[in-house]
Order: structure tokens, then sequence, then C-alpha cells
């Protein structure tokens, strides 16, 4: 049985033909030993059929189907054309090799070619793609190397431009930002606390907040004008009036020296970048909360977004986090504490970066590794739909959630927990109704929008119509009356006009009175006639 391999290259299709396999027995040290050698490698595979890609863009879409197993139509039609046909009812007397197993069994499904992948084939492409260039006439040298590499940057340009609004990166870079700003404004506050301090040392027993103790030291400056006028500020600040008059009072009796107009210009200076810094990671914070809702939400909800962040950081990337076992998700963290347990041969760390979760410091003593175990599982559960789902909710965290809820309590109380599959269902039912709510709700502002515009639509049409109403077509006379003013009403422009309009004018109004007249003895005679028929009836 013939052998024919498909080699898909960065330049175009190639099908190549390998002869002697019964001689060779299908070894695989015989061909791997073969590959290195053309002049062996070139008598056992031939080529037989090439087909180039049109362009770029098609090369790429090409390698976009061929990664993800499926086969286009060119890459059909090549083969249909390429190997020999094989008459209905009968087997084919050949098989075609090919690299990935996917692909294979689409195109046997699709055409009904035999195909094969093993170790062997493998061998057969690997030693193809070393001579590739080789085998094909009128190919300069450099010209695969750079189709190769123009395919490889547009084919990895395409697979980071998937969804910008899921990308987990953003994510990994806030989480590090968050982290390096709280080690920052806290070193930065101790700094501000110490260098006011040489003023006015009794500020920092009245006030243990950060950011309020630098809002202090720029409002207050020197703490000799610190007077009653300023308690209304103190106020603002502070929210505590009590303690606002403490602060007033310490500065009267305060032991701290006094410093120059410089050093507390620079002191002002310093509290105000403090405190934008602090502003800054508070703005930082709700933007990693906006984000963790849209890149993992149900993890978010499960865990909170900040601990989520930083497994997904920690991980690489939500897909990576998703591809870990639970096992491996309750350690993570901890990579140290572990390697050192298992040389050592001591116990091994029974959580990583899950402990700062809520769930662990609740939990007793006894229990924190059993729970660490469970809110593992829990967490690689939702990682896993937030990486692989489409639609984005978050019924299952907060599912996954309320079995977290009722495992604590089934640890402290031993209130029975509900079964795993009861939970799920109720998950499922409850984003399908939030999906449908979604629809209706989408539906309802469609037709809504829709009767506005016709609402609008017959409200210009009536203005039409009254505009139309009220330039003329409503107010044609209808009496005789009406008619003789409109005709005087035209004489009297005519006569403004001229003589010659005059004239014309003249005329008309004699040619409309003897229509009048006319009119008005056709009227005499009908109503004499009607007259005569009703007295002859009479004497009838």
């Amino acid at each position: 049985m013939a052998l024919y391999l498909l080699f898909e290259s960065s330049s175009g299709y190639g099908l190549f033909v390998a002869h002697g396999i019964d001689e060779i027995g299908q070894n695989t040290e015989a061909v791997r030993n073969s590959v290195t050698d053309l002049n062996r490698f070139g008598k056992v595979v031939k080529l037989t059929a090439f087909n180039p890609f049109e362009s770029a863009l098609d090369a790429l879409n090409q390698q976009n189907a061929v990664s993800e197993g499926q086969m286009t139509d060119e890459l059909r039609n090549f083969l249909e054309v390429s190997l020999p046909k094989v008459k209905e009812g009968k087997k084919a007397k050949y098989s075609l090799g090919v690299a990935d197993p996917k692909i294979g069994s689409h195109i046997q499904e699709e055409t009904k070619i035999p195909c094969q992948s093993n170790e062997f084939v493998s061998e057969l492409i690997r030693g193809v793609r070393m001579h590739f260039d080789k085998f094909i006439d009128n190919l300069k040298a450099g010209d695969l190397e750079k189709a190769q590499l123009g395919l490889a940057h547009s084919y990895s340009r395409a697979k980071v431009k998937f969804n910008v609004n899921r990308v987990d990166n953003m994510v990994i870079q806030a989480i590090f930002l968050l982290d390096t700003l709280d080690k920052d404004v806290n070193s930065f506050s101790m700094r501000v606390r110490e260098w006011y301090s040489w003023h006015f040392p009794e500020l920092v027993k009245i006030v243990n907040d950060n950011y309020l103790y630098a809002k202090l030291a720029k409002y207050i400056e020197d703490k000799s004008e610190l007077s009653e006028d300023k308690l209304e500020g103190l106020i603002e600040i502070l929210g505590d009036e009590d303690k606002a008059k403490e602060v007033i009072e310490a500065a009267k009796a305060s032991m701290g020296q006094d410093l120059s107009p410089i050093d507390l210009i620079n002191v002002k200076m310093f509290a105000q970048r403090v405190m934008d810094l602090a502003e800054y990671r508070k703005k930082l914070y709700d933007y990693l909360v906006s984000k963790m809702s849209d890149i993992a939400p149900n993890l978010a909800a499960l865990i909170g977004e900040v601990v989520g962040a930083r497994l997904i950081s920690h991980a690489g990337s939500l897909t990576n986090l998703a591809k870990c076992p639970s096992s491996t998700l309750q350690i993570l963290g901890a990579e140290k504490a572990l390697f050192r347990a298992l040389k050592t041969k001591g116990n091994t760390p029974k959580y990583g970066l899950i402990f700062h979760s809520s769930f662990i410091g609740r939990a007793s003593a006894k229990n924190k590794g059993r729970m660490a175990r469970y809110l593992a599982n829990k967490c690689s559960i939702a990682s896993r739909i937030d990486c692989f789902s489409e639609s984005s909710t978050t019924s299952f965290g907060d599912k996954l959630r309320e079995q977290v809820e009722e495992r604590l309590d089934f640890y402290d109380k031993g209130v029975a927990p509900r079964k795993n599959i009861e939970v799920m269902k109720a998950a499922m039912e409850h984003a399908a109704n939030e999906e449908m709510d979604v629809d209706n709700s989408t539906e309802k502002s469609s037709k809504k929008s829709k009767k506005m515009k016709s609402k609008d639509d017959d409200e210009v049409k009536a203005d039409d119509k009254e505009n139309a109403a009220t330039n003329g077509d409503a107010a044609e006379p209808k009496s005789g009356k009406k008619k003789k003013k409109r005709a005087l009403e035209e004489e009297t422009k005519a006569t403004e006009n001229g003589k010659e309009n005059g004239a014309n004018a003249e005329n008309g109004t004699e040619k409309k009175k003897k229509k009048s007249k006319d009119v008005e003895m056709e009227d005499v005679a009908a109503v004499s006639e009607g007259k005569k028929k009703k007295k002859k009836k009479s004497t009838d």
C-alpha cells in the first residue's frame, strides 16, 4: 500500500509519496537515521504535487483552518486532484499520512480518504520539513524563511486580537501595580508622619489613618495658627467634632519644634503627593473590580476580586488557571514552602494565595486545611466556567459561594449541605432565566423605539395636513358672496398693476358676471319647469 504525505508549509500545500516502505518495515529508527542524509531520504520520499498559496491572507486563512483541525475547500480540491482516484465500492490502495490526527479524521470523514498519523509518519514529515527547500524547484534561498516569518507574525497577531474585553493581561498588570502602590503609599505615609511629627507629634496618637493624617498635615500647616476658626474644616476632614476639638487642644499644648516656612511648604507638597497616590489607588481598585467582572465574574463572586486577580497573575493567565487542577490551585503561591517540605520530608503547605480569602479565616484551626481544599475545588470550577463560557454571568459564582457557606456551617454546626448536582441545576436555570430577561428587555426596547418612530411619523403627517388645510385646501369659498369678494379683490389688484393688467382683469370680471347670470337663468328655468310638473300631476 502506497503512503502519501501531506505537508503544510508557509508557502503552500505539498504532497509527497514514500517508496520502499515495505522494505523498511516502518522502522522508525531506520527512518530517523536516513532523515539527515538527503541522498538516502530523497530515494524514499519524492514530491508529487505542490499547491502554492495565492496571497499572505490566503496563507493565514489556511493556517487558521489547519490549526483548528478543519479541511478547507482548497485543500479538498488539491487532494482530490493529486491523489489517485478510487472506483466506487472499492477500497483505496493508498493511505494519507498527516501530522495532526484531528485534520486527518476530518479529511477521512469528508472525502473517505484513509488517513494515518503515528510516530513513523511524523518522522517522515520531519524529514520533509528539513529538506523541503530542496524538493521545490525555482525556490530562492531565504524565500521560505521570509514566508515562515511573515505567516508567524500574522498568525500570532490574529490570535492576540480575539477579544479585547476579555484580555486578562490588564488584570495582571493592575494587580501588580496595586500591590506596588500599597507598599509605596505605606512607606510614604510613614515618611509624612515622621517628618510632620517633628512639628506636631501629638497628632500621630489622635489620627491613625494615613490618608487622613496627610490631609490634616496639609490643612493645618503651622500648628501655632490653628484656632477655633479652622474647626469646621477639621470636622469636614475627620467627620467627628470631638476629635477636631482634641486636635485644637493638642496644638495649643504641643511640645513639637517650630519649622521654617520653606520646610512647611515641602511637607505640604509631599503630603499632597501621598494623597494623590492614595486617591489613584482607589481608582485603580475600582478599575480592577470592573475588569474582573468582565473577565472572571464567577471567580470574583466566589473568592473576591483581589484574590481572584492574584490567582490569575500567579498562574500567568486565566486559561492557565483553568488548566490547573484544584490541588495545584490550593498551594498556588506557596511553592517555596512546598519544595522545602519535599526536600526536608516535612509537612506540605495546606494553602497558598487562597489563604487571604475570608472563608479560610472564618474556619476553625482544625478545619482550615479541609476548607482550603474545598475552596480550591470550587475556584477551579469557577475559573473553567469563566474561561470557556461565551456568556458572562455571576449565577454560577453565587451558587458556588453558597456551597462554601454551607460547608462552613457543616464543619461548625453539622448542618448537611446540598448536593452539587442540585446546586448546578439551580445555577443553570438561573443563568437561562437571566438570558431570557436580557432578550425580553432588548425586544421591548426595540418595540418602544419602533412605536416612538411611528408616533413621530403620525405627528409629522398630521402637521403636514394642517399646514395644507391652512394654505388653501380647506379655505376654498363655498358661497356666492365669497366668490364675489374674491372677484372684487382680484379687480383691485388688477387696477393697481396697470392699465393692461386692468383691462385683462375687467374682461375676466365681465366673463365671470356673464357666467353667474347664465347660472341664475338656468336655475330660474329649472324651478319653473318643476312647478309646471307638479301642477300637471295635481290635475291628473
